[in-house]
């Protein structure tokens, strides 16, 4: 080879090495470059992997040791770094639900996805704290490793529990609650929305709550809420809606609008508190109320006046004793007579509304009772009427005086009878009934126990609501002027309410009435007492009477009454005054005459002083004054003499006659 063919050769050969010096640093470059491009990668992932929200945690996926665990981990469960790092991950306790043993591991192992939706950890401290846990295995390195992703949802799980809970009470409160939309089409309703109305959750949603419209509120009302709610103001107020069924309820409502975090209302949600029983018990309660107050009212004024009508009464039986019956002057005198007796009877009514009506109660078999009187209502309703009578057997008794009784039927008859045009049927039954607790609480002022039931029902013309609702007032009357005082059912109310006992009025135009009245079970041992009669009794024959009354107008005419029957009469206006004319009287007194309500001492008090200086003296208690203050006395009884006032000079006979012959 020549030198020229070596030179070449050293060329081409330096050529070469520059061409591979050049390769080589171009791929050193490269690989710089690469490097660089893992180190960023790697500062990134660290970044990502430091910075992530939720926790990270690296194993070997052989051995099961942790490799590595982000800041967020540490901080949610409270361990160090180096507590995690270089442990297995059965020897942490944070990890002992799903990795408590290696066998537990062999899980994350077999499986390259394993996710926990709600998982419990404990913290280092041993607090509770719900993840959702989610591993993948990864290929690094030639190696494998296992990276469980700990998201924290204890807030979440919090929050979705506060809205089950909230949704649940949503589902059980008795209030209805309705959702809508901005237009106001429902979105959502509750189940006591579905019982308060009788529409499912499917009839509702999609329609307008116009479907509950009843027309009790005229077209203003519904646009002046609907300004008030769509202008962002919460309404409230009373509103009459209308079921499926189309009864009526009233509720109270509240509608209030909802707003998204662009202050837009996006709905409307309104809650509805039926209301329907309580006004109808608060109407019950008031309607029991204003009957109380009238009744104090009636009861004073009739008290007052009974004691006038017994002068008016007495004073004119004198005079008619007195009066040659041939004259003018006697029949004016039965006129005034009869006004009396009939006004009389008004103040009884009065009386017996207020629960005030003087009464002497016996155990009666009501059926007995009622039967004793069939003949004189077929009599008052008519031949016209049909009188129909439905006892039922094995009747409870009753404890009342048999003469209300009389009272309770005839003014209801007559009622029936007038309700009746032409022809038609009154029904009398009886029953037994009991009260229990659902149906207390439904009917105020009811209490539960076992009553005897008497109805009396008419297929008349029937009432309407308004004209029920004051039926029971004193003087109201829906008949002619002339016809009735208004004053029969306010007797027959004030009689049932004077026995603890309850009255129920069903009745519907065109369809006939029915009084339900509800006695208490009388549960004594008292024997059912039958009806007494009263012979006419003779003049007295000379017997001393003591007469003690405070009133001196009564005391007087009581005096004369009783002089012109025959008998020996010593005065007394108090009862101080009549222990001083027994001490100074020597002879015999066989009856004392006392008031029941008196000053310085009651009738009872005296009449137990006159019992123990002159034994066997006999009684005889007068008054106008109510039931409950002669029980309080101690005055009332089976055994008890007793005459109520206003009196005539035959009730006064009768009422002596029977004092003295009694043993």
């Amino acid at each position: 080879m020549s030198d020229t063919d070596v030179e070449n050769r050293l060329r081409l050969d330096n050529s070469e090495l520059n061409s591979r010096i050049l390769l080589l640093e171009e791929s050193l470059l490269k690989m710089e470059s690469v490097v660089e491009t893992l180190q960023d990668s790697e500062k990134r992932y660290r970044r990502l992997f430091e910075s992530a929200k939720d926790g990270i945690l690296i194993l070997d996926a052989d051995t099961g040791m942790v490799v590595d665990v982000n800041p967020f981990l540490i901080q949610l469960l409270g361990y160090s770094y180096d507590e995690f790092c270089g442990k297995y991950i059965w020897e942490i306790g944070a990890f002992k639900d799903i990795a408590a043993s290696k066998d537990a591991f062999q899980a994350l192992q077999d499986n390259e996805y394993i996710r926990y939706e709600d998982l419990p950890l404990e913290t280092h401290d041993g607090l509770s704290v719900a993840v959702e846990f989610v591993s993948n295995v990864y290929l690094v390195d030639h190696r494998k490793v296992i990276q469980c992703n700990i998201r924290d949802i204890t807030a979440n799980k919090r929050a979705k529990a506060e809205r089950i809970r909230l949704m649940a009470a949503i589902e059980q409160v008795g209030e209805a609650i309705v959702m809508t939309d901005a237009q106001g089409n429902i979105q959502f309703v509750n189940p006591a929305f579905e019982r308060m109305t009788g529409y499912s959750g499917e009839e509702a949603i999609g329609r307008n709550p116009r479907i509950l419209k009843s027309g009790e509120q005229d077209e203003q009302f519904y646009r002046n809420l609907w300004e008030s709610i769509s202008g962002g103001i919460t309404w409230s107020g009373r509103m009459v809606n209308k079921r499926k069924d189309g009864t009526l309820y009233t509720a109270e409502m509240t509608i209030s609008p909802v707003r998204d975090t662009l202050d837009q209302i996006v709905n409307y949600v309104a809650v509805e508190h039926d209301i329907t029983d309580h006004l109808r018990l608060s109407a019950q309660f008031y309607q029991a109320q204003k009957m109380e107050a009238v009744g104090l009212l009636a009861g004073g004024v009739a008290h007052d006046f009974n004691n006038m009508l017994t002068v008016i009464l007495g004073y004119t039986d004198l005079a008619l004793a007195r009066v040659d019956p041939a004259l003018k002057l006697h029949s004016d005198l039965e006129e005034i007579s009869q006004a009396a007796l009939r006004s009389s009877e008004i103040t009884r009514q009065l009386l017996a509304f207020s629960r005030k009506q003087t009464i002497i109660p016996v155990v009666l078999d009501l059926n007995r009772t009622v039967e004793s009187t069939l003949k004189m209502l077929r009599r008052l309703i008519g031949e016209n009427i049909d009188l129909a009578w439905l006892p039922e057997a094995d009747l409870s008794p009753v404890k009342m005086d048999p003469g209300q009784v009389d009272q309770i039927l005839a003014n209801l008859c007559v009622n029936a009878r007038d309700a009746i045009v032409d022809v038609g049927k009154v029904t009398i039954e009886t029953g037994n009934a009991l009260f229990d607790a659902n149906y207390c609480a439904a009917n105020a002022g009811f209490k539960e126990g076992d009553y005897v039931m008497l109805a009396v029902s008419d297929d008349g013309c029937g009432m309407e609501k308004d004209i029920i609702n004051q039926i029971f007032e004193p003087f109201f009357t829906s008949k002619e002027l002339g016809h009735g005082t208004g004053l029969g059912l306010s007797t027959v109310y004030g009689i049932v309410k004077q026995n603890n006992g309850y009255i129920n009025v069903y009745s519907e135009p065109g369809k006939g009435t029915t009084f339900r009245i509800y006695l208490p079970r009388y549960t004594g041992q008292d024997i059912v007492s039958e009806r007494k009669t009263t012979a006419e009794i003779s003049k007295g024959c000379g017997e001393t009477v003591l007469v003690v009354e405070d009133e001196p107008k009564i005391l007087t005419m009581c005096s004369s009454m009783l002089q012109d029957l025959g008998y020996l009469v010593l005065p007394a206006s108090t009862a101080n005054e009549a222990i001083l004319l027994v001490k100074e009287h020597s002879g015999k007194i066989d009856l004392l005459i006392t008031d029941v309500v008196m000053p310085e001492m009651n009738g009872r008090e005296l009449s137990e002083r006159m019992q123990s200086d002159r034994p066997g003296i006999k009684i005889l208690f007068m008054s106008g004054y109510t039931s409950n203050v002669l029980s309080h006395r101690g005055v009332l009884g089976e055994d008890m003499n007793f005459i109520q006032k206003p009196f005539s000079m035959k009730d006064l006979a009768v009422k002596v006659q029977d004092a003295l012959r009694k043993i």
